[in-house]
């Protein structure tokens, strides 16, 4: 999940009741769908992240090895998200506790920086949830982990010891379990590292893009929002570029990283993504924070929608009204029953919603609030790839 306490705040004031308003009933007809591994539920965690991320590379590993359904992959999220924790806390302490210290990230955090340093194990492996609840519920560690780490940046003793790191660890083991050295799936034993190359994954393969204007078009900058702690890069290019990207990609075998804002109306909880007029957020459960509970109305002409361009955009980020909320997983498109494009995007917030934890996302909503996405190089355009040089 990718969002500050203050927008929190701020959406558990805003009126449920809109969404009564606005929900359509939409039906949609799949014009190109990827494959996707089981849905799963980062329940009470900030964690959309690496549950978008993972997921991606689920989706690339049976892409790149041609897998059959019997033998997808279930990536642990645990794994990946204690060693982005770590790290984090390393960098807290060197930076004087002077950067955001929460669950929330960048997918780019795990596929550039703990696949490529650590590995990947199977969930099996790696449960993550040694605190009593089958899901995640992450509330205390994260209270734990902050309060941790702030003790640690007051420097009591005038000289850090050699002992923080080790206990800073000892949380994160408690929590989420050891890291596995070694493990046995179908018979074959690997470390986390020969298990991620086993499925021919590299991270340098990938490539993320943004679209804003504040900086020039064709070139890298590391977009400005708290969780991108680690400073990941993204190619920006236009928004019409950007999303010819998302398309061609999913139309060529290839699926996406997704991040962005759903703190919006038409964000329903049934599953859809429409751009309407952003009045309305709820609270709860983190599925809760952005949707609301009220019945869907039928629809009997399209939804009308804004329509987006780069300046949209730019005063959406500027604003501060398209934040960085959450990551998802694109990996189909769809069209409505008025001809309206649609991508298929897969959530981490359980089977919920009319499509079983699928949501129908707008390309107007889309072009409106991504704020950036991760993909194959090998999905790019060629016009673009000669563009951006790579």
């Amino acid at each position: 999940m990718r969002f500050t306490k203050a927008i929190l705040a701020a959406a558990v004031l805003l009126p449920v009741a809109a969404f009564a308003q606005k929900a359509e009933d939409l039906t949609f007809t799949v014009v190109k769908e990827n494959p996707i591994t089981s849905i799963k539920n980062q329940n009470r965690s900030g964690t959309c992240w690496c549950f978008s991320a993972l997921s991606f590379l689920e989706s690339e590993a049976i892409r790149i090895n041609n897998l059959k359904e019997a033998d997808y992959p279930d990536f642990s999220e645990m794994f990946v998200v204690s060693h982005s924790y770590v790290d984090r806390a390393d960098k807290y302490i060197r930076v004087d506790g002077r950067m955001g210290f929460s669950a929330g990230s960048w997918s780019e955090d795990a596929i550039n920086h703990v696949m490529k340093v650590y590995g990947l194990v199977p969930q099996s492996a790696m449960p993550g949830t040694n605190y009593g609840t089958d899901l995640p519920v992450h509330a205390e560690v994260d209270a734990v982990a902050k309060a941790y780490v702030d003790a640690i940046v007051k420097n009591p003793n005038g000289t850090l010891s050699t002992a923080w790191k080790k206990g800073f660890q000892g949380i994160m083991d408690a929590y989420f379990g050891a890291y596995p050295e070694e493990f046995t799936v179908n018979g074959k034993k690997y470390t986390p590292i020969s298990y991620r190359d086993s499925f021919k994954l590299d991270a340098d393969n990938y490539v993320s893009l943004t679209s804003f204007t504040h900086h020039p078009f064709y070139e890298p900058f590391a977009v400005e929002v708290t969780d991108n702690w680690r400073a990941d890069q993204a190619y920006n290019v236009p928004i019409d570029e950007l999303m010819e990207a998302i398309y061609y990609a999913l139309e060529n075998g290839y699926t996406t990283t997704w991040g962005g804002d759903v703190s919006e109306t038409g964000f329903t909880r049934t599953g859809t993504a429409l751009l309407l007029d952003p009045k309305a957020s709820t609270s709860g459960s983190d599925m809760e924070r952005w949707v609301g509970k009220a019945e869907d109305k039928p629809a009997e002409t399209a939804p009308k929608e804004i329509v987006p361009d780069q300046a949209f955009r730019q005063k959406g980020f500027d604003e501060k009204t398209t934040t960085d909320d959450h990551g998802m997983h694109a990996f189909g498109i769809a069209k409505d029953q008025f001809g309206n494009k649609y991508l298929m995007i897969k959530n981490s917030w359980g089977e919920s919603g009319k499509y079983k934890g699928i949501w129908y996302m707008s390309d107007a909503f889309c072009r409106g609030k991504v704020l950036d996405i991760t993909l194959h190089k090998d999905a790019l355009p060629k016009e673009l790839r000669k563009k951006l040089g790579i």
